[in-house]
């Protein structure tokens, strides 16, 4: 599996399908802790420009429909399944209030033609948000509010010889359970062995692991973390889409040879607090023959803060 491999197929929620009642979405927001209310109008404008993005680059774009069970946060369509080697992975959500989510695109995907191959079951929780294929054969998962032990063990089971390799990976409180934290709160991958990531709330075991991985990192700075700085879609090696208004993040992209493309998300994703990785499920990405050994080490492009260096603000 691969999180930067050119994107062929994506799953996505438009806001008018993901609000119940355009008239109680104050009320559902404050329910589900968002920083404010999206306006309908100005969601979707922003909504479909993003879209485009995908779409202008050859993906398939896939419109979740409008399901009773899943309210506003659908929007962040990667949350509710997990793509494996195997066929898709039905999570189990750590958010009360998405609970019926799953069961939703459950059904999209029978519609589409989509396998399935397991669903994390209750007391597990797992969300798409809190997992990261570092190739074909490693996966690392956040364990945190949203991600718990019996959740990740099951995926494990699931998997079973699919992986070489399941990292835990140990999130911090941060703002607590009432917060959106995932592991792609903090990292993204944009090539085979280079992520962009948020260092201060790395844990130290992981990020070690990564370097003996051979990955190189671009560094969020800390002023860029809440506008998700570190929450990067790939659309291909080196080729990606972020939230506008990220500028010494994107420049530090740039600077390391990737292509960059923003959009506006006021109402999308700052309010809600997902970004690009979160409103999007990637379903399918193209091999395209490359390898990570054959990627172009940091050091040898534009200067940027390296993989051993320390993060700076």
């Amino acid at each position: 599996m691969s999180e930067v491999a050119p994107l062929r197929r994506v799953v996505v929620k438009h806001p008018d399908d993901a609000v119940r009642d355009a008239a109680a979405i104050a009320e559902e927001a404050r329910a589900l802790n968002y920083a404010g209310t999206p306006d309908l109008d100005r969601a979707r404008t922003e909504y479909e420009a993003f879209v485009r993005l995908i779409a202008d680059e050859g993906a398939d774009v896939l419109r979740l429909p409008r399901a009773g069970e899943a309210g506003l946060d659908s929007i962040y369509a990667r949350d509710a399944s997990v793509v494996s080697p195997r066929g898709m992975i039905l999570a189990s959500m750590g958010k009360a209030e998405r609970s019926g989510e799953p069961a939703a695109q459950a059904r999209a995907f029978a519609a589409w033609g989509t396998p399935v191959a397991g669903i994390i079951q209750p007391p597990g929780r797992l969300e798409g948000g809190d997992v990261v294929w570092l190739d074909d054969r490693i996966v690392a998962v956040g364990r945190g509010y949203r991600t718990n032990a019996a959740g990740i063990a099951q995926f494990r089971a699931i998997l079973g010889d699919a992986v070489d390799e399941l990292i835990e990976v140990p999130l911090p409180h941060w703002r607590g359970p009432a917060d959106v934290f995932h592991l792609m709160s903090i990292l993204s991958p944009v090539d085979y062995r280079l992520t962009v990531v948020y260092a201060p709330l790395m844990p130290v075991p992981f990020r070690e692991r990564l370097l003996d991985l051979g990955f190189d990192f671009i560094d969020v700075p800390t002023e860029e973390f809440d506008s998700m700085g570190a929450n990067v879609l790939a659309l291909g090696p080196r080729h990606c889409v972020m939230l506008a208004g990220n500028p010494r993040t994107r420049e530090r992209l740039e600077q390391a040879g990737v292509r960059v493309r923003t959009y506006e998300g006021r109402e999308i994703s700052i309010k809600g607090g997902g970004g690009p990785t979160c409103l999007t499920r990637p379903v399918a990405r193209d091999a395209d023959g490359r390898k990570p050994q054959d990627t172009i080490p940091l050091s040898n492009t534009a200067s940027v803060p390296l993989r051993n260096s320390t993060h700076s603000a």
